[in-house]
Formats: structure tokens, sequence, C-alpha cells
């Protein structure tokens, strides 16, 4: 899934001040397995399955699926279907559609792969995330499920016009899937898998914190990845952040990023880089202390400031710092009052996965997401134009619309969409499950700070300490899931799976810059002055991986875990 992983023990026992969190139900680990005949007896044995409508059954050759470089051993591939309708609202046919991959040689695992975005797309069911994948859940012997979560790549973006497709889509799909997967499994390996794990990023990671919430005792282990948790509010914000744009671009209507070139958003980089580099200790081009940047960084002071209104590319105008202030302090309704999470200051800021979720994604993905999925009631697609919608929205309705409900939309999208208990994870901690967090301190769409404050809220709810079944890892530059300056390439499964069935907590993940010749493809944003395969310990939060004072800039063995 991404790449090495060491688990490192940060900090010196000194730094250690918490409070030792209770000792929990150890779980115990997953035995290794073997398929029951072959993919073709698997097939017979899957048409007595009363609740599927298996399509097809393939048997995949070892080495036909690469990632990395890496061949994938010989599995079994299984499409299938359940729960085909036809929707009284809409008129059009739903499924919830869906793959597993069955290796012959099982680990006695589960993966359940959340995918991202509006799904409506079976995606390979590799139980891969985070940046350029050098392994994962499939690599690694288990049996991995991916589905569209009820509706088609087709039915995209309108799907949410039907109740049950909005409800499938939200938390209901992955519900109705696991104890299907289970039978499948059943009926592959003659037993049940001794583990299941949850994982993705971006909607995945939600689909991932929805199941931890909804579904406790049902996954040993959940990956989250970037979550979206908020996602209906998320996209009002960045709706509220387009029209912030709007204000100084020269093109608002076909072409947000005139509000802030690719040289001008370096400009911002730099300014951080220069204030906040070295608060970790060393000047090397990653910003490792967030929250002491926060402090240390003043939007009106540090940015150069261009004399009058003319853009060289060195520097911001006034028009342009009081319209992007609020981009980073965060979404705010009319009267003034916050309704998502800022967002930090981070080097990040300059990297070329920005564009997309800042430009572009206002009136494209968060538009249409919002007026047909999220919204009540939803807008006709008839003649819908996204760029009206984003640019011209009232941010106050769209927060009534996102909480609201009606004969036909019986659950608001903040209802279906979010956890309904997100720092109410006592059965999950109870019974031994874990959870492992990850998030990119520039992702520009899910904000870091959101799931901080979340994870803050989890540790109050336990006692102040929530690091005996939950840990977040904060990524500094990283972007949306992956990319940026930042070394994003990290096997976050692996160490989930060692907590959760070895009782190794993982104090922090080994993660490496994907510079030229990386397996598992280039990080464009990976800058120069780095060595390709940079290294750093991502810590779990609040500690900060600090520099040593002596060693290579470049090994993560130079800097260590404290706070």
């Amino acid at each position: 899934m991404l790449a090495i992983l060491a688990l490192t023990g940060c900090g010196s026992d000194e730094d250690d001040t918490a409070t030792t969190p209770t000792a929990l139900p150890q779980l115990s680990a997953a035995q290794a397995g073997t398929l029951s005949g072959d993919c073709a007896s698997l097939a017979a044995k899957l048409n007595s399955l009363s609740n599927i409508s298996v399509t097809a059954v393939n048997t995949i050759a070892a080495g036909a699926l690469k990632v990395g470089g890496q061949d994938i051993a010989e599995h079994c591939q299984v499409s299938a279907l359940t729960e085909s309708r036809t929707s009284a609202v809409d008129g059009q046919n739903y499924a919830i559609r869906f793959e597993m991959r069955l290796p012959k040689t099982w680990n006695g695992r589960f993966f359940h792969q959340g995918n991202g975005g509006l799904d409506g797309s079976v995606l390979a069911a590799t139980g891969a995330s985070g940046g350029g994948p050098l392994t994962h859940a499939l690599a690694q012997g288990f049996a991995v499920l991916s589905s569209d979560a009820g509706h088609t790549s087709a039915q995209n973006p309108a799907f949410g016009i039907d109740p049950q497709a909005r409800l499938n889509y939200g938390y209901q799909a992955a519900a109705k899937l696991t104890p299907i997967a289970r039978a499948i499994i059943l009926a592959a390996y003659d037993r049940q898998a001794d583990r299941a794990y949850f994982g993705g990023c971006s909607n995945g990671g939600r689909h991932a914190m929805v199941a931890a919430s909804r579904m406790p005792e049902s996954y040993d282990g959940y990956l989250v990845g970037a979550p979206g948790f908020n996602l209906p509010k998320a996209a009002v914000a960045n709706i509220y952040k387009g029209q912030r744009y709007a204000m100084v671009a020269s093109s608002p209507t076909t072409d947000l990023s005139t509000a802030i070139t690719a040289a001008e958003r370096k400009v911002v980089a730099d300014a951080v880089l220069a204030k906040c580099d070295a608060l970790d200790g060393a000047t090397d081009g990653l910003v490792q202390d967030t929250d002491a940047c926060q402090t240390a960084f003043q939007w009106e002071r540090d940015v150069p400031g261009c004399s009058g209104n003319t853009r060289d590319g060195t520097c911001l105008t006034a028009a342009q710092k009081t319209a992007i202030a609020p981009i980073f302090s965060g979404a705010v309704d009319s009267s003034g009052k916050a309704f998502y999470a800022r967002f930090p200051f981070d080097p990040g800021y300059a990297g070329s996965g920005i564009p997309s979720w800042a430009f572009t994604a206002p009136s494209q993905r968060d538009a249409v997401a919002i007026a047909f999925t999220f919204k009540t009631p939803p807008d006709s697609p008839v003649g819908f134009n996204g760029v009206t919608f984003a640019l011209n929205a009232n941010i106050d309705t769209l927060l009534q619309q996102i909480e609201a409900t009606s004969a036909t939309y019986a659950e608001s999208s903040m209802s279906f969409m979010t956890p309904p208990s997100p720092t109410d994870l006592s059965k999950l901690k109870n019974r031994g499950a874990k959870m492992l967090v990850y998030h990119g301190v520039s992702d520009p769409i899910f904000s870091v700070e959101d799931t901080t404050t979340w994870y803050k809220a989890l540790a109050a709810a336990n006692g102040g300490d929530a690091s005996n079944f939950a840990r977040l890892f904060r990524v500094p530059g990283m972007g949306h899931c992956s990319g940026g300056p930042a070394t994003d390439q990290f096997d976050a499964v692996s160490a989930l799976v060692k907590w959760v069935e070895q009782g190794q907590a993982p104090d922090s993940l080994i993660a490496k810059a994907r510079g030229t010749g990386n397996a598992g493809g280039v990080n464009a944003d990976v800058p120069s002055s780095w060595a390709v395969d940079r290294t750093r310990p991502l810590c779990a939060w609040p500690k900060v991986a600090r520099y040593k004072g002596t060693g290579s800039l470049d090994d993560a063995s130079s800097f260590e875990c404290r706070s």
C-alpha cells in the first residue's frame, strides 16, 4: 500500500508525562489459510448464495496485477451485485456492485476498501491508499472487497435524487456488504476471517470513520485517511472558499486560479518556511511543528505585499490578502460564526494538487454533491450550471439545506454522511479494536484541523487520552491523501495489524519521499534539494519530529518524536 514501515519509540522516557492509558483486551493474531479448491469451484459455491448475483469469477494469474512494480500473487476475482431495484423517485435502476479479490494463499484477514469521491466505480480491490503504493492489503494476503457504494459512475452525480441511493452512499452499502463479504470468505476458505479491517482515504476515510461509529463490532482495525467525516460542511466550506477566490480572480467564471497564481502560492509557501521551517530544529523544507507555526506566522505581516495593485508573482496585493485570509482562518456564515475548521499555514500550499481542489472543485465536485446529494430538496440536473451554483449560492441557505429533511428524504446529509457518535467509540475500544488515522497538513479540502479537533474531543471523552485505541498521524506538507512537498509513502496497514494483533502501538511511521525512480510513482512536488529517498518519522500527535542536532537531514534516524 505505501512504503517502508518502522515502528520506533519516539522520545525519551522523560517526554512521556501523560498518564498511561488503561490496558485493553488483546486480540489474537490471524492464522493463515488457503483457498478451498480453485476459482471455478468457488463460482459454483457462490451461486448458492441467495442475496447476491455473481457476474464473474476470474482467475488472476501471479504477476498479471502489479503494484509499485511488485507482482501480486495468484488470486480469484469475484464480481457481483446485490439489491437490484428500480427507484420510485427517479426511475433509475440501482444496485450495489462490488468485487472481492481472494488470494489462494491467504493471511486469514479481510480488508474492506473504502473508495473516494462520490463513489460510483468498483475500483480494483487491492486495499491500497496513500502516496505511491508499494505494498497494500492484497499483496500482504488479505481478502479485499471494493464497491461502488450503490450507484454507477454514469449515475453520478444525480444518484442523490434517489433517497435510498443517498443512504447507501452514506453508510448502508458498507453495512450490507459486510455480511456478504464474510459469506464469500467462508465459501472460499471454509472458515471465517480471523481479523477484519476497514480502510480508505478521503471519502474512503469517511467510510472507515462512519463504520467505526456505526459498526464497532464488525471490524478489528480501522485505517482512516484524511477523513471527510463532516463532508457536507466541508463541501459548503469549499463553496465559501471558491467565492472568496472569485473576489480577486480576473476570470472568476472560467478560471478561479487567476485569484492566486502558482508563483504567488509559492510566495506564501516560502514565507511560511521562512518563519516556521526551523521550529523543529532543522531547516529542511518541512514544517514539522504545525501548531507552533500557526502562532509564529502572521498572514498580514509575513506574506510580502505588493505596492499598489500590480501583480508580478513576487507579492500579494492588499485585495488578495483580504480575500484569501478567511480561506485559512475558516469558513463562516453571514453572522461570522465558524461552521468549518481553519486550514493551517503550511508550505504545501504551493503543491501541484492544490489547484484542483481550490479552483476546480467548488464549481464541479462540491456544487454537484451539494445540489443533488447533500441538500434537501435536491436540485434538478436539467440545465444545472455548477459555476453559477458555486459563485452565487447563499452559504446560510446551504447550511440549512444540508441539515434539512422531508417526507421523501427522511435523513439529512449531516445524518447519513457523518459518524453518529464520533467521540463515543467505547464498544470499539472495549473489545480491543484499534483506529489509526492519518491526514496531510496541507490537505486543501478536508482540514487536518477538523480531524485534530475530533481527536482532542475523543481524548477528552476517554479521560484525556485515547492513545490506547486511536492514534492520529499528521503528515507535514502532504496534500489530499498524497502529494505535496512531503514524505507521503508509508505502510499504515502493517502498522495497524501489528497494533491490533500484537499489541505494538505505533509511536511513529517511517515515511519516504517519492523522488526520481520511486517504484510507486514519482511525486513532482518533492523539492530538488531533497534526497530522492528522504525519510521522516510521522509522529503520533501531539508529538513532533524534531532534529536531534546531528545526522543527515534526509534520514529519519536523525529525528525523534517529542513534544
